[in-house]
């Protein structure tokens, strides 16, 4: 005879139930609501001071740092306070004081086009309807959102890297095309929530739930991440891991919030 088997218990290890609908809705809005202690200040981190600058900002934005291009248009804006001053400069002059935020060829064109627009077709002020700035040249939803949200009031989510790759850890959706994690985001939280859900979201994935080796050890929503440990889980090691205020360093803001608890990025040139 062969080797006889214990005998089982014959019980068998639950295999845990998927998330409801319900209690993922309710889970991503206490996790907007433990960000928004942690971080009352949240807030757009590009510098302006109207619409315009706004606009500008945020296409000179792509495939760079918000610090940089706080450091890149305060001469940008001294030279050409408004659409009809840069739809009409020199394209050289322009990609000379842009050229430190990369791709200035491409971007030149994109923000000396979308200045002309401005001043031919919406009378020399950026209009605050989405289907009319996305008409503008190298502005697309998520540009669109930011001035919308930012500028004029009107509540917009922002799909950004960080939102994209937040949403995805945090299950809120497993869809990778940006207006696809958009519309279902936006079923989940109410539209008030929208753009300051927007600045959360980024804020924690700028200073804590990095792509490569989240801070998980100093995050304050560990109870509520289901992907709570693809980072640093030992406190001290990911307390170094915090980038801007959350380690002690200048924020990305030349001119930050009064509120905000963090240093002032330096300006171009200047030693941080």
């Amino acid at each position: 005879m062969g080797e006889q088997l214990p005998p089982t218990s014959g019980k068998r290890k639950k295999t845990p139930k998927p998330e409801s609908r319900l209690a993922m809705v309710r889970r991503a809005r206490r996790i907007n609501r433990e960000l928004a202690d942690a971080y009352p200040y949240a807030h757009p981190e590009l510098d302006f001071e109207n619409a315009f600058q706004l606009l500008i900002a945020t296409v000179l934005s792509a495939q760079t740092t918000d610090l940089r291009v706080n450091q890149t248009t305060p001469a940008l804006f001294a030279k050409y306070p408004t659409p009809e001053d840069l739809a009409a400069a020199e394209p050289e002059a322009v990609e000379e004081i842009i050229r430190p935020t990369g791709f200035f060829r491409a971007k030149t064109k994109s923000i000396m086009g979308l200045s002309a627009a401005i001043r031919d077709d919406f009378g020399g002020e950026v209009p605050g309807r989405l289907k009319d700035l996305v008409t503008l040249p190298g502005v697309g939803r998520k540009t669109a959102f930011v001035v919308l949200g930012n500028a004029f009031g009107v509540p917009g989510i922002t799909v950004d890297t960080h939102f994209m790759r937040l949403a995805r850890r945090w299950k809120w959706t497993d869809q990778e095309d940006p207006v696809k994690i958009e519309a279902e985001i936006a079923t989940i939280f109410p539209k008030s929530e929208w753009t300051m859900l927007s600045h959360r979201v980024i804020f924690h994935g700028r200073r804590i739930c990095h792509a490569r080796r989240p801070a998980c050890g100093a995050c304050p929503i560990t109870h509520l991440c289901p992907a709570y440990g693809e980072g640093e889980t030992d406190p001290e090691k990911a307390k170094k891991l915090l980038k801007y205020e959350k380690g002690g360093q200048p924020g990305q803001r030349l001119k930050p919030p009064p509120d905000y608890p963090g240093k002032p990025a330096p300006a171009l040139g200047a030693i941080g």
